[in-house]
């Protein structure tokens, strides 16, 4: 089985980039593991044309089908988002807004092979979980649109810099055992 570990954030060395990390060390015993970073593709922002609505197909073309070749081979999926302005960073908005040709919102509609597992991590400054309930609701709301079956989420508060992740990896490796 195959695991995709996404970093939502587009910083390749911080917070939620260990976290990814960690996530990737703990799940390559019983999965085959590909981490990759939001910022690893290059796609436009979705122009509302709604032409996907109509021949399941995007009018750009762009590295957007390329990350979702990439859940498509994918068995199990966990996003790990930070929060920009509690929500998910824009960069992973904007390829959740270009996925519109594989949702179920309409017909026709490309589909990724069903079975699928959706987990969410998020993080966040502040002490508060409310934020982070809001960017694993988008994390889920994005998977059940994808037919992803949500599994399970975890929530990370009072996490800003990396060295703030130490202090939080028996809860993330106790995460990870579920999956």
């Amino acid at each position: 089985m195959n695991a995709l570990i996404i970093n939502c954030s587009p910083v390749r060395n911080g917070a939620t980039a260990e976290i990814v990390r960690i996530v990737s060390e703990q799940l390559c015993s019983r999965y085959e593991t590909k981490a990759v970073c939001i910022d690893d593709y290059h796609f436009a922002f979705c122009t509302g044309c709604r032409s996907c609505h109509r021949t399941a197909e995007c009018v750009q073309n762009d590295d957007a089908g390329v990350l979702m070749d990439e859940l498509s081979r994918a068995d199990i999926i966990v996003s790990v988002s930070p929060s920009y302005w509690a929500d998910v960073p824009g960069q992973f908005k904007a390829f959740i807004d270009r996925c519109t040709p594989w949702c179920n919102t309409h017909e026709p509609h490309k589909t990724i092979p069903s079975g699928k597992k959706g987990y969410a991590i998020a993080l966040r400054t502040g002490p508060g979980m409310k934020e982070c309930e809001r960017i694993i609701g988008s994390i889920e709301h994005f998977y059940g649109h994808l037919e992803i079956e949500c599994c399970g989420h975890l929530g990370l508060c009072s996490v800003e810099y990396r060295d703030a992740v130490k202090d939080r990896t028996d809860e993330i490796k106790a995460f990870c055992r579920l999956i």
